[in-house]
């Protein structure tokens, strides 16, 4: 019978765990693109792997230069350098995609915003016969 609570109790703890670093990394991946200027790539997704992988890239850089302290994603420290983490990730995503350089003469995308094309009418279109 222990047994059975136990695992039970061990897979409620695991989707919690789970759930809790989705909810996390949302909110850091977007604090991490409302912080950062500029057009953001990516959509839903891309916000949240960002958003647990700098929590990851964060909390263990930071777990690696202060040894014997250990560094909760939910705690304020812990934020602050999940933070930290996702936008090291943004703007290796952006270097690495080319929004900040682009080789060759031209930008990449149009200077100016598309125009539509008028229809031209000749004036015997509009003669009576």
């Amino acid at each position: 019978m222990d047994t059975n609570a136990d695992t039970l109790q061990t897979i409620q703890q695991l989707i919690n765990d789970i759930l809790v670093w989705i909810g996390f990394g949302t909110i850091v991946g977007l604090l991490t693109k409302a912080i950062m200027p500029g057009r953001d790539p990516g959509g839903a997704i891309a916000t949240l792997a960002m958003g647990i992988g700098g929590t990851v890239i964060g909390c263990g850089i930071l777990s690696f230069l202060v040894e014997g302290q250990r560094v909760t994603p939910i705690s304020p420290m812990g934020f602050a350098v999940a933070t930290g983490g996702a936008f090291i990730i943004l703007a290796f995503y952006r270097l690495l995609a080319g929004y900040w350089f682009v080789e060759g003469e031209h930008p990449r995308g149009r200077l100016r915003p598309a125009t539509r094309r008028r229809r031209r009418y000749s004036a015997s279109a509009f003669e009576d016969d």
